[in-house]
């Protein structure tokens, strides 16, 4: 059942939604009654998505690095749902390694997806959002992106360029289009529990102030608060879910 009445009906797009936080936005727009098409590189997790969730208004194969995929994608878009209100663009990668032992070829790779990828679908959404003179564009970003966090010297790097996107996006296109980022901490995906062993999640959560990392759930809960009329005055910002970790070093005080 749906929070955001403004939202029935909306034609939303989400890249990277065939998983993790993409897929459990996906989930929530859908019973926020939107029309939703999700983007995904990687085909068998779509068809899986769209027989779990048969609401949704199509699924569109694509890799959001290549210009002419993102191209094609919107093109397919405006075929399903003739047109876009919300784009969320989330699909993101990375990989943990120590900074001298990230070659060239993945540094390029996280940058291309991360931070390629949200210029192309934006500059594809604004362009069809333009000729209404309305719309929303929500960037994926990250803790990583407003403070330094070792071993992801590529991932952090994208991240801080999709926060100033935002911020340049929202003041270039004022006052018709709002742009937002979110900017998630520590989220239970599969990404993250296939690159952390269960003592290095435990060791995570000892240092966030609410002692648990985020349920994708509570991300698509932020997307679709801000792709509301509830969200109206708010433009350019970066808005951090994250338990607490960015407030402050963290030490538990016995009462």
């Amino acid at each position: 059942m749906g929070i955001y009445k403004d939202l029935k009906g909306k034609r939303v797009v989400i890249t990277g939604g065939a998983s993790g936080i993409g897929f459990a936005t996906a989930k929530r727009f859908v019973d926020e009654k939107a029309n939703v098409v999700i983007i995904d590189w990687n085909q068998e997790e779509l068809n899986r998505v769209l027989a779990t969730i048969p609401e949704l208004k199509g699924g569109v194969h694509a890799d959001v690095s290549n210009p002419k995929d993102v191209e094609n994608a919107f093109k397919k878009v405006d075929e399903l749902i003739e047109g876009i209100d919300i784009l969320i663009s989330n699909a993101g990668i990375s990989f943990r390694k120590p900074f001298l032992k990230i070659d060239y070829e993945q540094w390029s790779k996280v940058l291309r997806v991360n931070l390629d990828g949200m210029f192309l679908c934006a500059k594809e959404a604004i362009e069809r959002m333009k000729k209404q003179r309305s719309g929303v564009v929500l960037l994926t970003a990250s803790t990583n992106g407003i403070e330094g966090h070792s071993l992801y010297a590529d991932y952090n790097s994208s991240k801080a360029g999709v926060i100033l996107l935002t911020k340049t996006l929202a003041l270039e296109f004022a006052p018709w289009l709002r742009v937002n980022a979110v900017s998630p901490g520590y989220v239970l995906t599969a990404m993250q529990k296939a690159e952390y062993t269960p003592e290095m999640l435990e060791a995570v959560n000892s240092k966030i102030p609410l002692n648990r990392h985020a349920e994708p759930e509570e991300v698509a809960s932020l997307f679709a608060f801000l792709a509301s009329s509830e969200a109206a005055y708010i433009t350019g910002q970066s808005i951090a879910i994250d338990g607490g970790e960015t407030a402050g070093p963290y030490t538990p005080i016995d009462e």
